[in-house]
């Protein structure tokens, strides 16, 4: 028998080598290929960073251009895709969607049976474009809109907008949604990141690895907790109640509070700095910052009784609703942006692979245990 310890959750554990993310948390610190998250968010685009990930440097005016109309120009879906998209029930979650939509396009990808480097970030371009296409057209397909054309002439962010709302974004909007973007690329080995590794060390395809991933994101402990943010402040709104009673009661009933703490960060999330700003700036440029003060009351109430800091989950939930985004698109919207990362991860996965294969701490009965006939039990 081993006589390895196990680690629940295999917290601490040093996976794997890779040079795409890096993060410190004790110093609160989170880097994609060495450059500062706060750096990215102020100066960067999501098209910049998506390049930074894939490739392991910022690119040039001509390349950035050229990675641009590559992006772009991948944003077609096959006809039988959309099919999807209006035969299911109208009342399914767009996470439920995007998961089975996704496992679809690999149907229709030219690279399918081709995982090599190249085929591999081919690919990447037209998942990148596809799942944010899949997002905005569900959402206006089961609300009985009609569906909105990609415009070429407008950001990753900008296009994802238009054609969710129908509408040109305003330079704010696009904006805060680029950067929520950013924020959200990567995270090292994060749950669906991981589970996109593990697929792809079976030299499984990108769209094998990028479905698995999103099955990981739809959990409630991954990707769901700014909607269970969201619901806890429609909640407190709803009631007309104060909000730091509010949420001490929930502490006295021994309710979790969502957007709070992370196994990673002993200091504040760095992509929470920004959210929170965000929140705030939208709120004011809307002409109504209820959930940003309602958030804002929560979060200084929590770290004072708990000492716990506000995550990454907890001020995206009121800078989604302040852009008209539906609470159930918020870990959909999440993917529009990981899709980055996972690609990234995966392309590194198989550029130096090694079948991932761990060993568990057997903890049953004593070896060996007698088989006792079926007659004797």
């Amino acid at each position: 028998m081993s006589t390895a310890v196990a680690t629940k959750g295999l917290e601490g554990i040093v996976a794997t080598s890779s040079s795409i993310c890096w993060i410190d948390g004790d110093a609160g610190v989170l880097s994609y290929r060495g450059i500062d998250i706060h750096q990215l968010a102020k100066h960067s685009t999501f098209e910049e960073t998506t390049y930074l990930l894939w490739f392991g440097k910022l690119p040039n005016a001509a390349e950035l251009a050229a990675f641009t109309a590559e992006l772009s120009a991948a944003r077609t879906i096959s006809p039988k895709v959309i099919d999807l998209l209006r035969s299911v029930p109208t009342d399914a979650t767009p996470m439920q969607v995007l998961r089975t939509a996704t496992s679809l396009l690999s149907i229709y990808d030219a690279d399918e049976a081709d995982s090599s480097h190249d085929a591999n970030v081919r690919k990447s371009y037209r998942l990148t474009a596809q799942i944010a296409m899949i997002v905005a057209l569900f959402d206006r397909i089961r609300k009985g809109k009609p569906v909105v054309e990609a415009d070429p002439t407008l950001t990753h962010a900008g296009n994802f907008l238009w054609m969710l709302n129908g509408e040109k974004p305003s330079e704010t909007a696009t904006r805060a949604l680029d950067i929520a973007l950013i924020l959200h690329a990567d995270h090292e080995l994060n749950a669906s990141t991981f589970a996109a590794r593990v697929i792809a060390a079976t030299l499984a395809d990108i769209h094998s690895a990028v479905t698995g991933a999103i099955g990981a994101l739809k959990g409630p402990l991954h990707g769901g907790a700014n909607e269970a943010t969201m619901r806890l402040l429609y909640a407190i709104d709803k009631a007309g109640a104060d909000p730091v009673e509010y949420v001490k009661q929930m502490f006295a009933e021994k309710k979790k509070i969502s957007g709070f703490g992370h196994r990673v960060y002993h200091t504040e999330d760095p992509r929470a700095t920004h959210l929170r700003r965000m929140s705030e700036e939208l709120g004011k440029a809307a002409g109504n910052t209820k959930w940003f003060d309602l958030s804002q009351k929560i979060e200084a109430f929590v770290k004072q009784e708990k000492k716990l800091n506000a995550n990454v989950d907890f001020y995206s939930a009121s800078t989604y609703t302040t852009l008209g985004i539906d609470i159930d698109l918020f870990t959909p919207i999440f993917a529009v942006s990981r899709i980055s990362g996972w690609a990234a991860h995966v392309i590194e996965q198989h550029d130096d692979n090694r079948l991932i294969r761990p060993r568990a701490e057997y903890v049953g009965p004593a070896y060996p245990t007698p088989y006792t006939r079926i007659g004797q039990r």
